[in-house]
Order: C-alpha cells, then structure tokens, then sequence
C-alpha cells in the first residue's frame, strides 16, 4: 500500500507552548484515518501544519514521497525549544498554503468557512479556479470562454454528485446546517484532491446527520479515489467509518492502530473514552 502522507518527528511549539510533540503517523493511499483526542489535544494544529497555514518547529513532513516541509528550531527558538530531536533535521522546506493545495491535499474546517455572500454554485466554482490555465490577458479578450464553460459544467456535476443542484442559486449561508457541512466538502472536493482532510465534520448533528454523514463519506472515498484524514469526536463514526487511528493528548501521540485496538487501549480509555457503565 502506497504511503500518502507521513509525518515525522513533528513538533508545533508557540513560545513556550508545545501543541503538538514529536508526532509521527502515516496514512496510505485509499485509507480513512482519524485522529482523536481530547479537546485542546493538538489535533486541529496538526491540520494547521499539514496545510501550511502554520510553519513547525521542527520535524518533516512527506506528501506522496516529496519533502513538502522540513524544519528546525531557528533564531529565539533553539534557546525556547522544548521538543524532541532538536538536531535531527537540518534543512528548512516550507511550502505555502495555494501549493500544498495544487499538489492535492484540500481541507475543511471546524467552524464551516462558506463564502457568505455568494451561491451555492459560486462556492464551488470559484475553488476551481485554482486549477484554471488562463490568465489576465485570455480573460480580458475572452479567450478562456471554453474553459469556464467546462468549469461550469464541472461545478454544477460536483454539485449532482453531492446532492446539492436544486439549491445550487441559493445563497450558501441559506442552507441548513447539515447541506452547508457537505457544500463545503463539495468546496473542497472542486480543487481535486487526492488527499482530504476533515475537521470535526460532524459537529453539530444530530445522530440520523451523522450516520447519512459517514455513508457520503465513504461515498465520496471511493466515487473521488481519495484518501481521507479525519478529526472527530463522534466516536461512533470514528469506530464506523476508520481503517486505522491516532490518538494524541496533550499534543504527543499516545495510541495508534485500528479501531479495535484504539477502543481497548488503557491510555486511551483514561485519557479520551472514559470508561464504560459496568465499571
């Protein structure tokens, strides 16, 4: 099985804050891995530092086999750092957040991050842009005329898939929850991921939500050929729906495996799940 993405050794330190320590987890090509943990763990931190939308401390991190970023502690931070392997790494790759995208990991978020004043169909268009080949020059002569249409087409195709085209010209922000959750999957799909990541998608659903959720998931996995990195607190989707998870506390990782192992883990049980009625 193909490796996707691999983080290794890495650690996100603000100040003399460590929110994520010396983590290292692998997900392969066609997987749905989760990652858990208690509130505060560290874990939307480490979609922050996948994405590029925060620069780690130290450690690497690979996409499809290719360095996207390689750090160590510099300036202030070597007499700060309270990490691990603080002379493991010694180059400094850091790759911004449009060129994380175009190599094909897309995200969303916790808070649901719709474009308020346009469509439906807007919010979905305008993320492929990203992928456009025209130009300043070929808009203005409208030279690009075929490939907005095909965009078009595109969009309003996204928007079947996922269920969404009989309220493709109502503002985003009219929706109801549940349908705003899968525009902005839908959103993020339009930019051609190969790798999605998932914040809490299930947040603020209720259990017939969730478990229509979880089926579009897997949907959408097999349907786009993705690979999905998920964070959840429903654990009953995560127990459904993961080939495999990680579980962090206090931003360093306590448990992996699949969800049997996870579920059965002490550590886990203590930190995370609690323990069960009989006990």
């Amino acid at each position: 099985m193909r490796n996707v993405l691999s983080l290794k050794d890495v650690t996100m330190q603000f100040g003399g804050v460590v929110a994520v320590n010396n983590l290292s987890m692998d997900v392969n090509e066609g997987e749905i891995v989760s990652l858990i943990g208690p509130n505060g763990a560290g874990k939307t931190t480490v979609f922050n530092v996948i994405t590029g939308v925060y620069e780690a401390t130290n450690g690497r991190i690979l996409f499809n086999e290719e360095v996207m970023l390689e750090n160590y502690p510099k300036g202030k931070m070597k007499k700060l750092y309270k990490g691990e392997n603080a002379g493991v790494y010694k180059k400094s790759v850091v790759k911004l957040p449009d060129k994380i995208t175009k190599m094909g990991i897309a995200r969303t978020f916790q808070n649901i991050r719709l474009f308020k004043s346009m469509t439906v169909f807007e919010n979905v268009l305008v993320a492929m842009h990203l992928r456009r080949k025209s130009n300043v020059f070929t808009a203005t002569f409208k030279l690009n005329m075929k490939e907005e249409k095909a965009m078009r087409e595109k969009a309003l195709e996204l928007l079947c898939e996922v269920g969404l085209e009989d309220v493709k010209d109502e503002l985003a922000t009219s929706l109801p929850y549940g349908k705003q959750r899968r525009l902005e999957i839908a959103r993020a799909l339009a930019t051609q991921p190969t790798l999605l990541l998932l914040d809490e998608p299930a947040a603020g659903m209720n259990p017939q939500e969730t478990d229509e959720l979880t089926a579009f998931i897997k949907h959408i996995r097999d349907k786009f050929n993705l690979t999905v990195l998920l964070i959840e607190h429903h654990m009953n989707l995560v127990m459904d729906i993961s080939d495999r998870i990680y579980v962090i506390d206090f931003g360093k990782l306590i448990s992996s495996g699949t969800p049997e192992v996870v579920q059965a883990d002490q550590r886990v049980i203590d930190a995370y799940l609690g323990v069960t009625e009989d006990e």
